[in-house]
């Protein structure tokens, strides 16, 4: 089947590229001429594992071009929509923008019997206020949301856990997006059917859960930090209840990243606008525990540093928001080391992927590429984001030869507080003694 894949960002180049690779004849378009042309010669504008393989492929294979032209769109059966949805300058609210722009660019280039696809995340009832506009031009808009884990993008969209359409009612779309997911479907993965507006619900509402659940083992790691308790050990005798679950009970910095935080934020303002901004009141109490996390990681690197960091160096392990990505958005690890050099410490950040794209929004930091030359001199060393790198293959021995001083704040729980106590590190976890 040909399809169109309109905005070429993380979301709409996995896209793409995954349904290339399954054997689809795809375009994508995106109005950045630059992105465009990394893309058109196979090269991934970001850090994806697994996506320039499939990209190379892709393109090599000609199932697969990139264009700034929306006319290259005549022709497809279905047309994805996968821009970016920020969250507005001033408000709390989803800023569609973008998906306005691209439904307008589109529209000139659709034919009767077309299906337009949103996969952007958007406030429920944008696909109701679109819907007249698509129809005006013969074609049908459904909605199919993506649930991509960074790092894992391209499994989660080749080999989804499920599909989710929403379909107008007296449409017969869903047998053509069959058409299009049959790998999966052929899989027995759920092909879910829905109405519209709860396609666009099953988004933010799984986006809302996964926050709610992170800040709620946060928030027990609060309780455990005035008690003497041990969050980790709490997290797994709760998360042997399989009405629990242990998959995001695991207290730290909290989350960060381009989806969580400004969905859950666009939930509560659209739940506002609906006038039942009481429905997920507790939100934002989930936001604003996620936020404590990060001064709290601040706090305890200043509290093993003696009560000041003020001209202390301090190492800073991770810029990423997530392993296995280079997205700095919302990100608690460059949260913190801010924080930090804003408080007067020497602050020295790495990272394996993520260095470049932090240093464009925070050049007043000092980055280093390999970890031993970021550690060397440190009086304290703050974890941030749980690469294997840091977690997996940093000895407490080998690090000690390397730092100035013995101080070791671990902001995911990730490392092993005997080993490091007993390396002679003062050790401080999360939400443990």
């Amino acid at each position: 089947m040909r399809l169109s894949v309109i905005g070429c960002g993380y979301l709409g180049a996995v896209h793409a590229a995954a349904m290339a690779s399954i054997g689809h004849e795809v375009v994508g378009i995106d109005v950045d001429p630059h992105k465009i042309d990394a893309l058109a010669h196979g090269r991934a504008p970001f850090f994806e594992p697994g996506l320039p393989e499939i990209l190379a492929e892709g393109v090599a294979s000609g199932r697969l071009t990139f264009t700034t032209d929306m006319a290259a769109a005549e022709g497809a059966k279905v047309h994805f929509v996968a821009v970016g949805t920020p969250q507005q300058e001033r408000s709390h609210a989803a800023d569609l923008t973008y998906v306005n722009a691209a439904i307008d660019a589109l529209l000139p280039h659709l034919s009767p019997g077309d299906i337009v696809a949103g996969k952007s995340t958007v406030p429920v009832g944008t696909a109701a206020s679109l819907t007249p506009r698509i129809e005006s031009a013969g074609a049908t808009l459904v909605w199919n949301p993506e649930f991509l884990r960074e790092g894992w993008a391209v499994q989660d969209t080749i080999d989804p856990d499920r599909l989710v359409v929403g379909i107008p009612a007296g449409s017969d779309a869903a047998d053509t997006l069959r058409e299009v997911y049959h790998p999966a479907i052929a899989k027995s993965t759920p092909f879910i059917v829905t109405d519209l507006a709860t396609a666009e619900l099953v988004k933010v509402a799984a986006n809302a859960f996964l926050a709610t659940k992170i800040s709620f083992i946060n928030a027990m790691a609060e309780i455990a930090e005035v008690t003497g308790a041990d969050v980790t050990q709490l997290a797994e005798a709760i998360g042997h209840d399989d009405r629990i679950g242990r998959k995001f009970l695991g207290a730290g910095i909290g989350f960060g990243g381009g989806c969580l935080p400004k969905d859950i934020r666009a939930f509560s303002a659209r739940a506002e606008e609906l006038g039942r901004g009481e429905s997920v009141a507790f939100l934002r109490e989930v936001d604003e525990i996620n936020l404590r996390r990060r001064e709290r990681a601040v706090q305890l690197v200043i509290s093993g540093l003696g009560g000041s960091v003020y001209g202390k160096k301090v190492t800073v392990l991770g810029a990423a928001f997530k392993p296995h990505s280079d997205d700095i958005r919302d990100s608690p690890a460059l949260d913190t080391a801010v924080r930090l050099h804003g408080l007067g410490a020497e602050v020295v950040v790495t990272d394996p992927e993520a260095i470049e794209n932090a240093r464009r929004i925070h050049p007043q930091l000092t980055y280093v590429d390999d970890r031993d030359t970021a550690l060397a001199g440190a009086e304290a060393v703050l974890l941030v984001t749980e690469w294997d790198e840091y977690r997996r293959r940093m000895p407490a021995s080998h690090v000690s030869t390397l730092t100035a001083g013995r101080v070791i704040v671990d902001g995911r729980n990730a490392l092993d507080p005997a080993e490091w106590r007993g390396a002679g590190w003062a050790y401080f976890g999360m939400g443990r003694p």
